[in-house]
């Protein structure tokens, strides 16, 4: 398990725009299951939505985003075998993105995300969201360096 400190290391985001609290598995170079607790007190609420709190679908993807940048460590390049030579940095797609439920305060979103392929100088991921087991969002995001 990796802590949101090991995170933080890792990432170049900081609070408040760290999006992953925890790693629970982690297979470098293929695939990453993080969580995220979504709670009142998070900035966005007070104005989305007033009196109805929803996370915003963006963050969720932020959140997918960030997850995938944990596949792509020192180690998760040699995995690759070469094909993807550079850390990518940038989020430069998303495809056949769906949101299917609405993320509130008190919610625990887990996010997966696995490598799907890469290419030149491009890598996509497929990535999924939950919440108590039930689909949230899903979609594919494409990275380069």
């Amino acid at each position: 398990m990796i802590t949101a400190q090991e995170i933080s290391s890792f990432l170049p985001h900081k609070f408040p725009m760290l999006m992953v609290d925890r790693i629970i598995e982690l297979e470098s170079g293929n695939r990453v299951l993080a969580i995220k607790n979504v709670t009142i007190n998070e900035s966005y609420f007070p104005g989305h939505f007033p009196g109805s709190p929803v996370m915003p679908g963006v963050l969720i993807v932020e959140c997918m985003a960030q997850t995938a940048a944990l596949v792509f460590n020192p180690e998760s390049n040699a995995a690759l075998n070469g094909k993807f030579v550079a850390k990518p940095k940038y989020l430069v797609k998303i495809d056949q993105m769906k949101f299917v439920r609405k993320v509130t305060p008190g919610d625990q979103l887990v996010v997966e995300v696995r490598l799907f392929r890469s290419f030149a100088q491009l890598v996509q991921v497929s990535a999924s969201a939950r919440v108590d087991g039930a689909l949230v969002a899903s979609g594919k995001l494409t990275f380069s360096g």
